[in-house]
């Protein structure tokens, strides 16, 4: 075969017979596909095709560097992808990159001469162009899509702009589930959880403080012990679950810089009640949580103890049975708020597990496969003063928490009672706790020194790592390993595996 002089062996048909012309034709679409910009040197605009096969390499290579960075520092690399002009840049960059990548698809049908070729071979190919469009473009345009809705979930709920360093080597930062049901007034804070996590190591523990815990004096110098100086103490009309609603009732009474009053009072209480500093807060909100729930694809969760659907003044509907749950919104949100046949600890218990599983759930793969769903409803859900800015440290720092050891200590009964105990014991707790302490509580010490008498109650503390240990009683199985669990005298009332 024997080809003009000037001629490329792609650039002219005319020197091919037909059986090469629909090779050609082919082999010029499918080289779009895995190398654009080839069809365009081999055929066409020279200049055009250098330029998208060196943007192809260089996006392949900053890829490369990603993931390279995520293995060596992600905490790095996640503050860099949470920034909003990062993720408005790169909607831009998948929007450009969509619209150039269709062209030289319609470049390359153009230069393959399809008028050359028979007409059942040119409507294949310009099937399979179109389709390889919708596989190129149409994904890019996805990842636009919902890029745009992760920058909006960031905009929305982390637009904090003041950013804290770690205190004595730790983050604190406290978690608090909120009940603003139809059946109460204003905002209750019926959940509060403390984190504190060593900034080096991610080792954390976690602090519970009952609803109901009252005599709260608050630290000098702060906000609240200027406005209460006696401190929070007016007996069970002054809970800890009530402060946020006081400081929301006394807004103007907090500095202007105060984006949230109630969270703020909320913080300084938590602060004297556990001597630590706290930077930040995030609150979930249980009446907007079921949507959250679904949004991310339910929750896992170990149950204690079967938990009824109903109760007070409606019927019971149904029962959550002991064992391994996979659990969606309406489910979850029953078992964070069922009353019926439970204590207030028992449903605080329950509410801490449910939380604390959300937490431990909304892993990466989960957030960027259900960005629209999440970013849709978080506004409504999580509120934080968290800046966008810290996403990439604390992420990081969350992923060294997630899979490292976890103590917990709930400052529930039988440990202290809420309306009468000794703060200097909390904080003694507290401090033995992050040091490191394997009995901060001295329950250990206390069965021992007990011996072969009557069983005493436990303590509501515990140690746990991650583990492949599963539960599927309602009894707590001492072999098994829990992300999270809370356990009373009476065996296990809930779990994260």
């Amino acid at each position: 075969m024997e080809f003009r002089r000037g001629a490329t062996s792609l650039a002219d048909p005319e020197i091919f017979t037909p059986r090469l012309r629909r090779r050609r034709a082919w082999t010029l679409v499918l080289l779009t596909l895995v190398a654009p910009g080839s069809a365009q040197i081999a055929a066409g605009n020279r200049a055009l095709g250098r330029f998208a096969l060196r943007t192809a390499v260089l996006v392949v290579a900053l890829a490369l560097l990603a993931g390279i960075i995520y293995l060596v520092s992600p905490g790095f690399l996640l503050g860099i992808v949470a920034a909003p002009w990062f993720l408005g840049a790169l909607v831009a960059a998948f929007v450009l990159g969509a619209v150039f990548w269709a062209y030289l698809f319609l470049d390359a049908m153009r230069l393959a001469r399809l008028s050359r070729v028979g007409a059942g071979t040119r409507r294949l190919v310009a099937l399979v162009t179109v389709l390889c469009m919708v596989l190129t473009s149409g994904t890019l345009l996805t990842g636009a899509w919902l890029t745009w809705a992760g920058r909006t979930a960031v905009r929305t709920v982390f637009d904090a702009q003041d950013s804290r360093g770690p205190v004595e080597g730790r983050y604190n930062i406290l978690l608090i589930g909120s009940d603003g049901g139809s059946d109460r007034v204003g905002v209750r804070t019926d959940t509060l959880m403390l984190a504190s996590v060593d900034a080096a190591t991610g080792r954390s523990a976690l602090f519970g403080f009952a609803r109901d815990t009252e005599n709260i004096d608050f630290r000098p110098g702060s906000t609240m012990h200027r406005l209460m100086p006696e401190g929070w103490n007016c007996g069970d009309q002054c809970l800890l679950n009530g402060i946020y609603q006081w400081g929301s009732e006394h807004a103007d009474q907090f500095p202007k810089d105060v984006k949230n009053p109630g969270a703020e009072a909320t913080k300084e209480a938590v602060e004297a009640l556990s001597g630590l500093d706290i930077q930040y807060y995030a609150m979930v909100d249980l009446v907007g949580f079921r949507r959250f729930v679904d949004a991310v694809g339910g929750l896992d969760l170990v149950v204690g103890r079967r938990t009824p659907m109903g109760g007070g003044t409606s019927r019971i509907s149904g029962w959550i049975e002991p064992g391994e749950q996979h659990m969606d919104g309406y489910h979850a949100l029953w078992y964070a708020r069922s009353r019926e046949g439970a204590s207030n600890y028992d449903r605080m218990a329950r509410q801490k597990c449910v939380m604390t599983a959300m937490l431990h759930q909304l892993n990466p793969q989960t957030v960027v496969l259900r960005a629209q769903d999440i970013a849709a409803v978080s506004g409504s859900v999580l509120e934080t003063d968290i800046p966008s800015g810290d996403l990439g440290r604390l992420g990081s720092l969350a992923m060294k928490a997630r899979d490292g050891e976890m103590t917990t200590v709930n400052f529930t009964p039988p440990l202290i009672q809420p309306w009468r105990y000794d703060p200097q014991r909390i904080h003694d707790i507290v401090a033995k706790t992050i040091a490191g302490d394997p009995d901060p509580t001295g329950a250990k010490a206390s069965a021992s020194a007990s011996g072969a008498g009557s069983p005493k109650p436990r303590a509501s503390t515990g140690r746990s790592t991650r583990g492949s240990g599963k539960a599927t009683s309602s009894s707590a199985d001492e072999g098994t390993d829990y992300a999270f669990s809370v356990s009373d005298s009476a065996g296990l009332i809930c779990a994260v595996p």
